[in-house]
């Protein structure tokens, strides 16, 4: 797997300081711009295809993938992301000292946890068996949660930190902990100006994961490279557009918006947990980008088989049986999804004084 140092440019940085203009753009907007470069009178036909069905590449260059994933109201800083780093990784946000961001969201194995169902505060499973998402690439999707609920990663940061079955730290307690710790003290006035606080220490998370985009081949054949994808690769992308599975899965995030599920059949492991969507009983489809890291799959990570998660998706949401082939085609497009992750170095976290 190759891999790409998590820095920041200087270029980069400029970039995103000059882009005052687009502060206004919407998320469409943005993703628009970005990816409306591609000559179409020098694509083939699947790579037409694959546009007109509602594909969008990331960005080749890291700044532009930076604006594209950059919030005007939470701007990407090379301090911010460092202490977003910290925070991310540190225990101490926990109640126990134990959990951190990425004990669920682990980025050296996708960005996920690998078990069924999360596991937080005194080992508590979550209570409706919901499995942690992987954290790649979770900027480009609407919404955040299987249900929705926060309309950002800086809004999302705030939930796990505070809930009871997972990291089980209230705001004062965070807080508190933090001001505790001079060096941090010191890093958030730096990079904001101003002393601790839950919210400006989740935006730092939030900045942090803002930078966690995985480019993969498939961008590069959406952009005009037809040599990016191999045969079989190009013939399961076929055989996922024609079957209708780009209805959803499609976009920069090939997912992450709020679809109604189950939406044809019953759902073979619904009771699997008591989760049922939003009060519409609509529940985030989750991005494809690495699919074939993060098992195990859907809501409540019933399944660990990739295939039988193929069958069991068209099943529910299509109606329709694959056959063998062509859920092995399917499978064999995946493998183009599998993006280049950042290098991440573990961050060396500042004391804690000892009467802490």
């Amino acid at each position: 797997m190759k891999l790409r140092k998590i820095a920041i440019s200087t270029v980069a940085v400029l970039a995103l300081v000059g882009c005052g203009s687009d502060n206004q753009e919407t998320k469409a907007d943005k993703i628009e711009r970005a990816t409306q470069k591609v000559d179409k009178n020098l694509l083939t036909d699947l790579q037409k295809k694959a546009l007109n069905a509602g594909f969008q590449a990331l960005p080749s260059s890291k700044a532009e993938q930076l604006k594209l994933a950059d919030n005007p109201n939470n701007p990407i800083t090379e301090a911010k992301v460092e202490l977003g780093k910290k925070l991310y990784f540190d225990p101490r946000l926990s109640k126990s000292n134990l959990i951190s961001c990425n004990t669920c969201h682990n980025l050296a194995i996708g960005g996920v946890d690998i078990v069924p169902a999360a596991i937080g505060h005194g080992w508590t499973e979550n209570p409706h068996h919901l499995n942690s998402p992987t954290v790649y690439n979770a900027v480009f999707a609407d919404k955040q949660f299987w249900d929705g609920r926060a309309k950002d990663l800086e809004e999302q940061a705030q939930g796990p930190i505070q809930a009871p079955p997972e990291m089980n730290a209230p705001k004062e307690l965070v807080v508190s902990k933090l001001k505790s710790i001079p060096e941090y003290v010191e890093e958030f006035k730096k990079v904001f100006n101003s002393e601790i606080t839950f919210e400006n220490a989740t935006q730092a998370i939030a900045a942090f994961e803002r930078t966690l985009v995985t480019p993969s081949r498939f961008d590069k054949f959406l952009q005009g490279d037809n040599t990016a994808l191999t045969d079989k690769e190009k013939k399961g992308l076929e055989v996922f557009i024609d079957k209708g599975c780009a209805s959803c899965h499609t976009g920069i995030a090939l997912g992450g918006t709020m679809q109604p599920f189950p939406a044809i059949k019953k759902y073979k492991y619904n009771d699997v947990g008591d989760f049922k969507g939003d009060k519409n009983s609509m529940v985030k489809t989750p991005t494809l980008r690495n699919i074939l890291e993060t098992a195990p799959y859907f809501h409540n990570g019933a399944m660990t088989d990739i295939k039988e998660a193929v069958n069991v998706m068209t099943e529910t949401q299509l109606g329709i049986e694959l056959k063998k082939e062509e859920t092995e085609n399917i499978v064999e497009f995946f493998k183009s999804l599998t993006g280049e992750k950042p290098k991440i170095t573990y961050p060396i976290l500042p004391a804690m004084p000892l009467n802490n």
